[in-house]
């Protein structure tokens, strides 16, 4: 549908992995309006095999939010159903480091991997059918979810409830916590309902079943492995795991009790296999590691590094010790079918876990992605990461989170008022240039230009689509334009950033961003909300400094101890007559020293006087002086 000059997505589909309660009943059925091919195509594979069709399409549901996607995910999965084919080259390309060995194929040789030509072999058709019709594929799952209730149960019950344990076998993971939460996943959307249109325009319905309470007796039966989660600190109903880290990637504190506030949580990709990641954290020359490692296939979780110390993952130390960091499995050039809706709702679990524990703010200028993170100091803007990329749901992922960034109705306010940018993500199709250099896997042999459902809006230096792009001083000298290059990170605002309006001129918005006047497309406020409780920061002189880090005024350190200094980043600004927002209060100066056996025996942190404000100040967050700056 149309609404005020936009493409609009039905807010069922805002949130990955988040059901939209439809009106109660006992099938799954369009509750309005004529069936879509798509929801044709569930009841007719449900039939054949005789699965009750709400299984089927929560299972569907579970796997993709029911949408159709070019080429596989992070798992080898693929279509609707993300039925699986890891093929010996998935895991010798790139980052994977398993290129030239001699066992690549017992690598890949586990059934779980290979769910796909299975399933193509029920119904007769060639597995690269399944891997490219909806309605194969569909038909395909259907009959292997049936294969495994046969093997469980003798049978093809009727009742929906039965199916748990063959549910949780789709999931495809070898550990009973994992699976488990994949098939009370399931089974929540269907009590619950869902409702959504998906990215290619089809409608899909399910009713909900409120009463609907499953049998897991027979979970019992697959004989699956119980993960030990000791040294974790994760959500009971997760499947976390510990592999600590190497003690060179981090350093032990005692956060927050030691005085050191966790203010934000990072959310990275790994650009390279899960357990690749695991193991480069655990090699003490690697130099990084996060807090947490996702598993894209079923949402599994290793705790690399303790909440209560200091993770060496943000490129920024002052950032390390008031953050958490959690990588996840998947690249960023790939398009969002490289980030699974388990992952988005483990993730989703685990963060608000933490942000109720360490009193986190559920907005973005606090659960804020690697590619958020300022450069500490000049040197190292320009170089730091972009992850996870233009294709992480930012929208649908706050809204997981309880904090959805889209809230509110579509607008822009007058000059001088803050908006949320908000753009719809399954319809907001961005260009961008992928380069091998952006791309570890190897699938990117040349530069080329892709086209895909993403979190961002490009903004450029006047109200035309001819205008320039927005440069970044630090990454285009000499005020040279931004790029479409997707690591290009300088031209670019993201979904659930919030800018003050500078100004509007027909379809156009203006905003203050990086020292400068920006213009991105807005027909009618489509792009934006207007933002609510947040603070409006303008200087009190003629211009602010900008910072990365903030350390004590040296005169507060104590003896013995070098002081740290964070100089401003001299190519930016915070000029007079602009604004920007923060959303919370100012947060000390201060700095941390961990114990080192010897001329320190204990930790020591210190905090200064002054108080540093977090603002929205590019596509990066900065920090500014509190003194510097008169809040509204």
């Amino acid at each position: 549908m149309v609404v005020a000059g936009c493409v609009s997505v039905p807010a069922a589909s805002a949130a990955p992995g988040t059901p939209a309660a439809t009106s109660a009943g006992a099938s799954a059925q369009a509750s309005s309006g004529a069936s879509s091919g798509e929801q044709q195509d569930f009841a007719f594979a449900a039939r054949e095999s005789k699965v009750p069709q709400a299984v089927l399409m929560a299972v569907g549901y579970e796997e993709s939010r029911w949408d159709v996607h070019q080429g596989h995910n992070t798992s080898g999965g693929y279509g609707p159903m993300s039925l699986t084919d890891v093929t010996p080259s998935m895991v010798a390309d790139g980052g994977a480091g398993a290129a030239g060995r001699s066992d690549l194929a017992s690598l890949t040789a586990d059934p779980s991997l290979h769910t796909l030509t299975a399933a193509a072999r029920l119904i007769g058709v060639p597995a690269q059918q399944v891997r490219t019709d909806r309605r194969d594929n569909i038909r395909a799952a259907a009959a292997l979810l049936a294969s495994y209730e046969k093997s469980l149960a003798g049978g093809t019950p009727s009742d929906p409830a039965q199916w748990y344990a063959a549910v949780a076998r789709y999931s495809g993971s070898s550990d009973q916590s994992a699976a488990a939460g994949f098939a009370n996943r399931v089974f929540a959307t269907i009590r619950s309902g869902a409702a959504r249109t998906t990215a290619d325009g089809q409608r899909v319905d399910l009713a909900a079943q409120p009463s609907l309470r499953p049998d897991t007796g027979r979970l019992a039966a697959l004989h699956l492995a119980k993960t030990s989660a000791a040294g974790t600190d994760c959500p009971p109903d997760l499947d976390c795991q510990s592999a600590p880290a190497a003690t060179t990637n981090y350093q032990v504190a005692n956060r927050p009790s030691d005085g050191m506030k966790i203010d934000y949580i990072v959310i990275h990709d790994t650009e390279t296999p899960y357990q690749t990641a695991i193991d480069a954290f655990q090699n003490p020359a690697s130099g990084d590691a996060a807090n947490y490692v996702m598993r894209s296939s079923d949402g599994a979780i290793t705790q690399s590094v303790a909440d209560k110390d200091l993770a060496f993952h943000a490129g920024n130390y002052w950032f390390n010790m008031h953050s958490i960091g959690i990588e996840h499995e998947g690249y960023a050039a790939h398009g969002a079918t490289w980030y699974t809706q388990v992952q988005y709702e483990n993730t989703a679990e685990l963060v608000k876990y933490l942000a109720a524990k360490y009193d986190v703010k559920l907005d973005r200028e606090h659960i804020i992605g690697h590619d958020n993170v300022p450069g500490p100091v000049d040197s190292y803007v320009s170089g730091m990461h972009w992850d996870p990329g233009p294709y992480w749901d930012w929208n649908g992922f706050m809204a997981l989170l309880g904090a959805p960034t889209d809230r509110g109705r579509h607008g822009v306010g007058p000059v001088g008022t803050a908006v949320t940018i908000a753009p719809a993500f399954a319809t907001n199709e961005q260009t961008a240039t992928v380069c091998p250099k952006d791309d570890p896997t190897g699938a990117t042999p040349a530069c080329t230009e892709e086209t895909a459902p993403s979190n961002f809006l490009f903004v450029r230096t006047a109200p035309s689509a001819d205008a320039p792009l927005a440069g970044d001083p630090y990454i285009h000298a000499n005020g040279a334009a931004g790029t479409d290059d997707i690591s290009d990170w300088s031209a670019t605002v993201s979904a659930g950033q919030q800018f003050v309006v500078a100004g509007r001129q027909g379809s156009w918005t203006a905003i203050w961003y990086g020292g400068q006047k920006v213009w991105f497309d807005n027909p009618h406020g489509c792009n934006t909300v207007q933002a609510r409780h947040v603070r409006i920061l303008t200087t009190t002189g003629a211009s602010a400094p900008v910072y990365g880090e903030a350390y004590p005024d040296p005169s507060e350190y104590p003896a013995g101890l070098a002081p740290d200094t964070a100089p401003p980043l001299s190519k930016y600004a915070f000029p007079a007559g602009q604004a920007y927002v923060a959303t919370a209060a100012p947060a000390p100066h201060d700095d941390f020293y961990p114990a080192n056996g010897t001329t320190r025996p204990t930790e020591t942190y210190i905090e200064g006087a002054a108080t540093v404000y977090t603002i929205q100040y590019n596509h990066r967050v900065a920090l500014v002086n509190a003194a510097d700056v008169t809040e509204s």
